[in-house]
């Protein structure tokens, strides 16, 4: 942070869908150019980087063999995955709530050649027919935004095909007791959401998936890499060499 700039208004409150909805909207939107600016070498143009420790789905195919098949991305931002989706043979539909990164994932078609297709779309209400793919994904895109786990992964469950693949990416770093679901919130100077993002207990998760009909197959904690010296936000070499930032879900659709 600059001296220029004001520390953002926080609060913790309760925030429901829609104003959630909008404040993260017009966040992401905001935020696009600056965002891509700081990231956009790390996570590439048709790269899939899971999580900010840099495990990529070329290294550890935690969606197994996607040639021929319908995936889709939520929360695909830039689509720097789904790009990477597209080359490997798949069928490719990314969704995203900010128009402002899907410009971003437009240009991003143009200099690669890899056009999937970009939907703007809210992730608790997916406008996609039922049993349409086989897998879905996201690394750290939608999830911690959305006022409802609940929502979220029913809608995928739905259009997801009887044994379909959602694996996702959350963050378990901390701001707050980790007993706390109170979202992190900052407010403009009238009190309205500028930004939420929503805390959950790995529990949380586990029992959300369960109730929207996902069996968990794999609970994957990277390790920090040796010589992996960027720091993104709260994870870092020091934070990461003594306890995982990320986790990775791998479910299947009952």
């Amino acid at each position: 942070m600059t001296e220029q700039e004001t520390p953002p208004r926080v609060a913790h409150r309760t925030v429901a869908s829609a104003e959630a909805v909008a404040a993260n909207r017009a966040w992401w939107d905001a935020d696009a150019d600056a965002y891509l600016a700081e990231h956009g070498d790390f996570i590439g143009d048709a790269d899939f980087v899971w999580c900010p420790e840099g495990l990529t789905e070329d290294a550890a195919r935690l969606l197994g063999d996607v040639n021929s098949t319908d995936v889709l991305e939520v929360g695909c931002g830039s689509a720097p995955c789904a790009r990477w989706l597209l080359r490997h043979g798949a069928r490719v539909v990314g969704i995203d709530l900010s128009a402002g990164m899907l410009g971003h994932a437009v240009a991003a078609n143009a200099r690669s050649g890899l056009r999937p297709a970009l939907l703007r779309a809210n992730a608790e209400r997916l406008p996609l027919a039922s049993d349409s793919f086989n897998s879905a994904c996201s690394a750290f895109g939608a999830v911690p935004f959305a006022a409802s786990l609940d929502a979220v992964f029913g809608e995928v469950h739905r259009v997801l095909r009887p044994g379909g693949r959602w694996v996702f990416a959350a963050g378990l770093t901390v701001t707050q007791p980790y007993f706390d679901r109170t979202p992190y919130v900052e407010v403009d100077e009238t009190g309205t959401a500028s930004y939420v993002e929503y805390h959950r207990t790995l529990g949380d998760y586990v029992r959300a998936l369960r109730a929207a009909g996902f069996s968990l197959v794999d609970l994957i904690e990277p390790e920090w890499p040796a010589g992996h010296t960027r720091v993104w936000g709260q994870w870092s070499p020091l934070r990461g060499s003594l306890f995982p930032g990320t986790a990775i879900f791998c479910c299947r659709s009952d």
